[in-house]
């Protein structure tokens, strides 16, 4: 049996949430992180980052997670962005084109920092 995701809120500030990531994101995993993550959206935190440093396997219905969690934040008007990526998701990510669409920070700090810097500075986009 595959070990549970967890997802943990580490930082709110208003329409944003940091989030972690633990675990398999797998076909019996992935609507759990999905909806906890919409949880997070329909809190109000329409700018999600997720710290995935921790995520120790993903397929592709945990792809799919990410995608309709982006999805609904951008019909929202937010955004979705990956923090820490291990490089074995960041090569699924690449082989997809899934990372043309789906930001990815080095660290959380990072993306933090880069959504900061967004807000601030809209027309970047």
């Amino acid at each position: 049996m595959a070990p549970a995701v967890h997802l943990t809120c580490h930082h709110t500030d208003g329409p944003l949430a940091l989030a972690a990531v633990t675990g398999d994101i797998d076909f019996d995993t992935a609507p759990s992180l999905r909806d906890r993550a919409l949880n997070l959206l329909a809190q109000g935190h329409h700018h999600l980052i997720l710290d995935v440093a921790d995520v120790s396997f993903c397929d592709s219905s945990g792809l799919n997670a990410l995608i309709g969690i982006m999805r609904c934040a951008q019909e929202q008007g937010g955004t979705l962005s990956l923090a820490a990526v291990p490089d074995r998701l960041l090569h699924l990510l690449q082989m997809t084109g899934l990372d043309t669409v789906l930001p990815t920070h080095p660290t959380a700090t990072e993306a933090l920092t880069a959504h900061q810097a967004q807000q601030h500075n809209p027309a970047t986009a």
